[in-house]
């Protein structure tokens, strides 16, 4: 199977998701049904947004053209999976198939429904893909893996991959840096920044920094979009959790129904909650920005767009890591 045929066969699949066939929308119910927080709408955005800017032929032959890939020696790529937002590493599979490599899959329990239909359709249309993508409990006897976990299951990886290429992906997450002159708009997009998937994803902004004497009213206002999250029970469990720990410990804190601000240093929040820290000199934030490990990248003005964070192009790979280079150079 040369490189075209591959690629025809990644954009068939991305037509298939635009579709919106009856055995897809079935998969998507049972996906729902077995992880809560892969509600129907976001696992609709997930699968749209994968098929319209990671399976779109033209995409892929850009994408590929930047890397030398012909004839390889085929290896066996072991893939650990992560399953905090609706077919996050499917970056990961599309990368080894492209490749010419053979998928060995360890799919995560909470979103295992979603990545084995859509293999189930590609094996269906070449049945030489069930050699080349399988999924498996142990991952044993692979050339090079691919594992995306926390901080803590990344030490684990490390110790038990230690002797091969591989790619180990830790907890990551995303900033926004606001000035004080967004538009409505802008802020509205950053709701979306902040809120798709319930803030799950490492692309999901969990910090905002703001100047001096911010007015949050116009923020929170924009951020009401999202205030049917009280409606779903595991996330209004994190709010009402997280809420009464501010109130007991005396934490100054702000709130409407979807999300509580509490000023905090750390990049990282727990579901429900947005850190901020006030900053006197944007140049000051950018530098510090600049020296971070655990940063996915930032939003705002002079950084990425409002509203694109969970938007990500084939080449915005995780963690800053060239897959693709990395397999083709095997």
């Amino acid at each position: 199977m040369n490189l075209q045929m591959r690629i025809d066969l990644a954009a068939q699949l991305g037509e298939y998701i635009l579709s919106g066939a009856a055995d897809l929308q079935e998969a998507k119910h049972k996906a729902s049904l077995t992880n809560p927080w892969f509600t129907p709408e976001f696992i609709d955005l997930a699968a749209g947004n994968i098929a319209k800017n990671f399976l779109d032929k033209e995409k892929l032959q850009n994408w590929t053209s930047s890397y030398k890939i012909g004839s390889v020696d085929p290896k066996k790529i072991g893939i650990v999976m992560a399953g905090n937002i609706p077919l996050v590493s499917f970056h990961d599979l599309l990368s080894v198939f492209i490749s010419g490599h053979s998928s060995i899959i360890k799919a995560s329990s909470k979103d295992e429904v979603l990545i084995k239909h859509l293999v189930e359709k590609l094996t269906g249309w070449n049945k030489e893909l069930n050699e080349l993508i399988v999924f498996q409990e142990m991952l044993k006897g692979c050339d090079a893996y691919i594992a995306t976990g926390s901080n803590n299951s990344a030490r684990y990886f490390e110790y038990y991959f230690k002797k091969y290429p591989h790619i180990i992906r830790r907890n990551r997450t995303t900033v926004a840096v606001l000035d004080g002159n967004e538009t409505t708009t802008e802020l509205e997009k950053l709701a979306d920044d902040v809120h798709l998937y319930f803030g799950m994803g490492c692309r999901n902004v969990t910090k905002i920094y703001v100047p001096k004497e911010y007015d949050f009213i116009p923020m929170l206002s924009a951020f009401k979009k999202y205030d049917h999250f009280k409606d779903h029970n595991k996330y209004k469990n994190n709010y009402d959790y997280n809420l009464a720990l501010h109130i007991l410990n005396g934490k100054f804190y702000m709130s409407n129904e979807s999300i509580i601000l509490l000023e905090k240093s750390s990049i990282f929040s727990p579901i429900s909650q947005l850190n901020y820290e006030f900053y006197t000199d944007k140049n000051v934030v950018a530098k510090s920005l600049g020296s971070m490990d655990d940063l996915q990248c930032a939003v705002g003005h002079g950084y990425l767009p409002f509203g694109q964070a969970q938007i990500p192009s084939l080449t915005d790979y995780a963690d800053g890591i060239d897959t693709l280079n990395f397999l083709t150079k095997l």
